[in-house]
């Protein structure tokens, strides 16, 4: 056997291969002695449980037959693809074999192989470690699936869920189709939005343009519109509407075409070529140098993104110049590989929606992000395919017909990572998860999440609430013992963010939001070294700080309503000595001095603790840029003996530290983060989430330099004391 950066020839002959994607005439339906003893029809019809699984080799030995076997061809071609083989030429996949059965593809309610269409399923023996992270980041689908195409008669199956076969150019009267579908058939599902069943019109404040006349015009009552969500950046400001330009642009005729970039262009020719009238986009309906008239729209953009028929995302390219690929002939290439074996086409899957999506620029924006989770309905335009979904269904153009989401295609608006937000089922009585937004945006960060926080206070505070109470500094403060727990991630660079906004007069380190970079949220396999560990949230195990209190801008300190996590009660807890929540008492909280706006007061413990490099050879991947680490954290006295717990701190810091610690909450514990052997087998909530902080310019105020988990009995024995701190 050869290890896979062994074989570049016959890896770059599958490229080869992928190009000619669209032209199965032209590849050979020949079978290696294997793939011919497969019976493919049968499989499609009836299925094939795992337990019967048909055995296929080790990868060289399956890529070393895809010259001559179509089904090894795609086979390999499948597996190098999904698993992202050129990006991790030094993987050793000579011991890991793969073997061939059917997994049921569509809704979860069809039970049965006769009501649910069948997929070919590719599976390892094992999957790699690097591999698996890779998949995690890009959110991609860990199946290594195969569909038939357009033969599904020829297993007696419907054409229904069944693959299609990629056009050059998107097809409108599809989307129309699904369009209506869901207006006609999904009712209040799709109707309502999730945080607000109330069906106002728009405010007098909101232009629409005409597509029909090319103007601007005020939103018509009940006005029926599409809206746009786009990345801006690339032309300049020549086509924004301006006090300047607004006079001219409500004219007929007043919106000069040739000032508009590819996007707003194409967006455009859709919406007529789908037969509508209205069309929402920002920059053109927002008066740009208008401080009053932005205020105004930002903060019912709620509002207008829920009340559109649908939203369009331009998920592709870095500016407003991409345009939407597969609108006109040549904007896109069709990646589908097709093989012919025993007569029938098969073909691999394109990425999911979701999948897609993460990979795109567009997925990097707040402004997009809040876009997304207010729109009803989503149409999204990749560089792999169109996709359309609903609260309901999704559809997209390589498979026929929808209804297939459920334990197959995750949604945006429904992911752990690519999103950071848990939306709950339609139903006022439905209670939040952890409902979380971390990652990397821009500037206008809290501006970006306004028309988001506004329907988050809309559906879970109490009526009446203000959204700029509720949410501070772009933290739900209901859920800050969880919010806290926010991690940079280890390959992005991370800086604090200066300067002002309209709320605040400055940003404090204890919030995602005060700092430039992506963060995460997820549980402590990220302090193993795991640079990409996006797959799992967890929730603090037990609230350790009874009361929170924040300085507002005017220097008064406010009680904040934060929502207590209570510990657990396990029985077998109560054979440990346990860290036990300081009191509180609001009279204890008189400062001698006003600290800065938005700092936190509480009352907890402190502790000092040695930090130390981790060696990553056997954890973090060495070829990541690691602008953030994983540290161990050690006990002073008398003497550094056992790891105690981790730590994540920038890379610069020096590899042996002494960092004061303090206590936010309890974590739920997990193997391999202390020294056992000394400090004791772990427990559930055996471990302490702490905050490592230092001194400001203040020597009575500290900032918060990086998040970790120090084991509950070494904590107890460090002499810690008790204290009010205050974290800026």
């Amino acid at each position: 056997m050869q290890h896979l950066r062994d074989l570049p020839d016959r890896l770059i002959s599958l490229v080869d291969i992928r190009s000619r994607k669209g032209s199965p005439s032209e590849l050979t339906t020949r079978l290696c002695a294997t793939c011919a003893a497969i019976d493919v029809a049968s499989i499609l019809r009836d299925g094939l449980p795992e337990r019967n699984m048909i055995f296929l080799g080790a990868f060289p030995d399956i890529l070393g037959k895809a010259s001559h076997c179509a089904l090894c061809r795609l086979v390999s071609s499948r597996i190098q693809y999904c698993w992202r083989l050129d990006n991790h030429p030094d993987v050793d996949l000579r011991e890991i074999t793969f073997s061939l059965h059917s997994i049921g593809f569509g809704p979860s309610k069809l039970k049965t192989y006769k009501q649910r269409c069948q997929r070919l399923h590719i599976n390892p023996s094992t999957r790699p470690l690097e591999i698996t992270r890779a998949l995690m980041a890009a959110e991609a689908q860990l199946h290594l699936d195969i569909q038939l195409l357009e033969d599904s008669h020829k297993v007696s199956r419907a054409r229904n869920l069944h693959g299609r076969r990629l056009k050059n150019v998107v097809d409108i009267s599809s989307v129309m189709r699904w369009i209506k579908l869901c207006e006609t058939k999904h009712g209040d599902e799709c109707q309502s939005m999730w945080w607000s069943a109330d069906s106002k019109g728009l405010p007098d404040v909101v232009r629409m343009m005409d597509v029909k006349q090319m103007t601007l015009v005020r939103a018509p009552p009940n006005c029926r519109y599409v809206a746009l969500s786009y990345v801006w950046g690339g032309p300049g400001e020549g086509y924004w509407t301006t006090t300047e330009n607004a006079p001219a642009r409500e004219g007929a005729g007043g919106l000069d075409k040739s000032v508009l970039p590819a996007t707003i262009l194409d967006s455009i020719y859709f919406v007529k070529q789908a037969g509508e009238r209205f069309l929402w986009i920002d920059a053109l309906c927002i008066i740009q140098d208008s401080d009053e008239d932005k205020r105004a729209q930002i903060n019912i953009m709620d509002l207008i993104y829920s009340r559109a028929i649908f939203t369009v995302f331009a998920a592709n390219g870095d500016s407003a110049r991409a345009g939407l690929p597969g609108l006109s002939v040549g904007t896109r290439t069709c990646n589908q590989h097709v093989e012919i074996v025993q007569g029938l086409h098969l073909a691999s899957p394109l990425p999911s929606v979701l999948e897609a999506v993460t990979q795109s620029t567009w997925n990097t924006r707040g402004w997009t992000y809040q876009e997304c989770l207010l729109s009803r309905r989503r149409l999204f335009f990749t560089k792999h395919q169109m996709y359309f979904e609903c609260n309901r269904d999704v559809w997209c153009e390589d498979v026929e017909g929808g209804t297939y989401l459920k334990g197959h295609y995750n949604r945006p608006v429904h992911t752990s990572s690519s999103t950071g937000i848990f939306l709950p089922k339609v139903g006022r009585d439905a209670q939040p998860s952890v409902l979380i937004y971390a990652r990397a945006y821009d500037s206008d960060i809290v501006a970006a999440m306004t028309a988001l926080a506004n329907a988050l206070t809309l559906r879970y505070e109490p009526t009446g609430s203000d959204p700029k109470k509720v949410f501070r500094y772009g933290t739900w403060m209901r859920y800050l013992d969880y919010a806290l727990l926010w991690q940079p991630r280890l390959d992005t660079s991370h800086s604090r963010r200066e300067g002002v906004d309209a709320e605040h007069s400055r940003w404090p380190s204890w919030t995602w939001a005060g700092w430039k970079g992506a963060v995460h949220y997820t549980d402590e396999t990220t302090l193993e070294g795991v640079v990409f560990s996006d797959g799992i949230l967890s929730t603090p195990a037990e609230s350790l700080v009874s009361a929170w209190h924040i300085v507002e801008e005017n220097g008064q300190l406010t009680r904040l309503p934060v929502q207590r996590f209570l510990p657990s009660g396990n029985k077998e807890d109560e054979t440990h000595e346990r860290y036990l929540p300081c009191g509180s008492n609001d009279s204890d909280l008189e400062l001698a001095f006003v600290p800065p706006p938005g700092t936190l007061v509480f009352r907890t413990q402190r502790a000092q603790f040695q930090v130390m490099k981790m060696d990553k050879g056997t954890h973090q991947d060495e070829n990541m840029p690691g602008f953030y680490t994983v540290f161990d954290v050690l006990p002073l006295d008398p003497v550094p003996v056992g790891r105690v717990g981790r730590i994540i701190l920038p890379t610069s810091t020096p590899p042996s530290m002494v960092f004061e610690f303090i206590v936010v909450s309890r974590d739920g514990g997990m193997r391999g983060l202390h020294d056992e052997l000394f400090w004791g087998d772990v427990y559930y909530g055996c471990m302490l989430h702490v905050i490592a902080v230092r001194q400001t310019c203040n020597s009575h105020v500290h900032e918060r330099v990086g998040l970790g988990v120090i084991i509950e009995a070494a904590w107890l024995r460090s002499r810690p004391e008790e204290d009010v701190v205050l974290l800026a």
